[in-house]
């Protein structure tokens, strides 16, 4: 089995910062594109940022700009850098990753979320 492990939220003033992070354990031969989605309430959930195993990456408009995504392929692990947070920023952060784990078949996974709270 594979487990995402995301830590970092929390709640901040708007216009601060936090850092997301992401760590991938068990057993498994690669990663694929790993990505940060959110899930505002009574909103549906969004892509928020994405990086392929080689370093790719791609925004929603709405963060551009102010969020960062990056990897490290020697941890598995996956970074989200939120600067300039605004109040609408607030959601739970969700990670995902596509994952071979044997032969040439990938496999989805999801974090369990972690909160991110900015007051205005």
């Amino acid at each position: 089995q594979v487990q995402l492990v995301e830590s970092g939220g929390g709640l901040v003033q708007a216009g601060g910062s936090l850092r997301l992070s992401c760590a991938a354990s068990g057993r498994f031969l690669s990663i694929n594109t790993m990505t940060w989605y959110r899930q505002a309430p009574g909103k549906q959930r969004e892509l928020v940022a994405d990086i392929t195993s080689l370093g790719t990456t791609n925004y929603a408009d709405s963060v551009k700009g102010r969020f960062t995504i990056s990897r490290d392929n020697v941890k598995n692990t996956v970074y989200l850098q939120m600067d300039s947070l605004k109040p609408e920023d607030t959601a739970v952060y969700y990670c995902f990753a596509r994952v071979r784990r044997t032969g040439i078949a990938m496999t989805d996974y999801w974090g369990q979320g972690t909160q991110v709270t900015v007051s205005s």
